[in-house]
Parts: structure tokens; C-alpha cells; sequence
């Protein structure tokens, strides 16, 4: 690929990037948490894209950068009070995506509120493109697989989900109108950084690759500031 060309996240300017905590039956029994009893659901801004092959800040305030490969919805039209019969009917298409965190900012400082740990600069490469649903014969079923320096971390399945995109999408209508261009995280497998033993982060010079079956791969490479 020419490096003079640079690929852009698919969708640049959503008015809403929402994202789902502790959504795979795994990544529970990784922390030995039970599974919610309802979504739990929480934001990152605009501000954390970047394309397929963008690179990831790491930030000087943090020394806790983890990784988080994740399905990515886009929804393509407007989406108020649904049931989950015909939430799908709302969905454009899906994108591989990477829900980097500082997890010190998540989880110790700011109050407990994940806003700035996951909010940061970069900390949401997605792509490399929108593959529309009429191509993805089931969202659940789809295999899921993250790398770090060319050594796998996350290897996973959506069926791991434990509330599905229809629910979601169907929950989320009831209070908030999804609009066209609305990405939605769904959730990550076992395998984070944060409950490895020991704890491994990211640093300066990592690559990460986020590959998820029929919707292609991301390379991101962590730089410094």
C-alpha cells in the first residue's frame, strides 16, 4: 500500500459511539464477575477514531493502555422504540473494532466513571470497512481473533454474547434515538490485558491486529506521543 495514502475510519463522524461492558460470558468468568442482569452501557467520543491502519497513542498520563477487540454495529436508519423483532431491520452493517482503555482512568481514577479512560485520543481504531448485513449470514456466529505482536491474546466467538444485537439495539431504543452512522461496541472476549497474570498493557512500538471473521483486520501500531 502507498504510504502516502492514509484510510480513514468508514464512518468519521457518528453522532453517537455506545458500547456495551461485560457483554461475553468469558470475559466474566475472567473476572470472576457475574454476567449483568441487564446491559451495561457506556460512551467514548469522536475523538477516539482512527482508520485500519492508524496508529494508537500512548498517552503519557496513563501506563495502563489495554486492548479490546470488539464487533462493531453501524446502524443505518433512524431507531426509536423497537422491538427486538424488527431491531435489525435498523442495522446498516458491521466493522471490526478495537475498544482501547486506560484501565487506571477506568477503573481507579476519575471517580470510577469510564468516560476518560476510554475517550482518549485514538482509542478506537475500526474498519477496514462496513460490511453490509446482507453479507454477514449471522452476526452471532462470527470467530474473533486479536494479536500483539504477532502473538494471539484474544480468540474468541459473538456467539459468546450474552445479550445479542437485536436485544441491544431494542433496550437502547427505548431511551435514546440511534441515528444513521451510530456505532455500537459489543462487547469483548477473554483475553484483555488487564486480567492476564501477570497484567500486561500496551507500550510504544506494539502492534495490534484485530481480524473478525468476513469483516477483515486492523494493524495498528502504538506510538509515542
Amino acid at each position: 500500500m502507498n504510504d502516502s495514502i492514509t484510510l480513514l475510519p468508514p464512518v468519521t463522524n457518528p453522532e453517537k459511539i455506545i458500547c456495551i461492558g461485560l457483554n461475553y460470558q468469558d470475559h466474566c468468568e475472567e473476572q470472576n464477575k457475574e454476567p449483568p442482569k441487564e446491559p451495561m452501557f457506556f460512551s467514548k467520543y469522536n475523538n477516539t477514531l482512527v482508520g485500519p491502519r492508524g496508529n494508537v497513542i500512548a498517552h503519557q498520563i496513563t501506563d495502563k493502555i489495554d486492548w479490546e477487540i470488539e464487533l462493531a454495529v453501524i446502524i443505518g436508519k433512524k431507531c426509536k422504540d423497537v422491538s427486538r423483532e424488527y431491531a435489525l431491520d435498523h442495522v446498516f452493517g458491521y466493522s471490526v473494532a478495537q475498544d482501547i482503555s486506560a484501565r487506571d482512568w477506568q477503573k481507579q481514577r476519575n471517580g470510577g466513571q469510564f468516560l476518560i479512560g476510554k475517550s482518549m485520543d485514538t482509542f478506537l481504531p475500526i474498519g477496514p470497512s462496513i460490511v453490509h448485513k446482507s453479507l454477514i449470514k449471522d452476526p452471532h456466529d462470527l470467530e474473533m481473533v486479536c494479536k500483539i505482536n504477532g502473538v494471539e491474546k484474544q480468540h474468541g466467538n459473538t456467539n459468546n454474547m450474552i445479550y445479542k444485537i437485536d436485544d441491544i439495539i431494542s433496550r437502547l431504543s427505548q431511551s435514546i434515538t440511534l441515528q444513521p452512522g451510530d456505532i455500537i461496541l459489543t462487547g469483548t472476549p477473554k483475553g484483555v490485558g488487564m486480567h492476564r497474570s501477570p497484567p500486561e498493557y500496551l507500550k510504544p512500538g506494539d502492534v495490534i491486529e484485530s481480524e473478525i471473521q468476513c469483516l477483515g483486520k486492523l494493524v495498528n501500531k502504538v506510538v509515542a506521543p
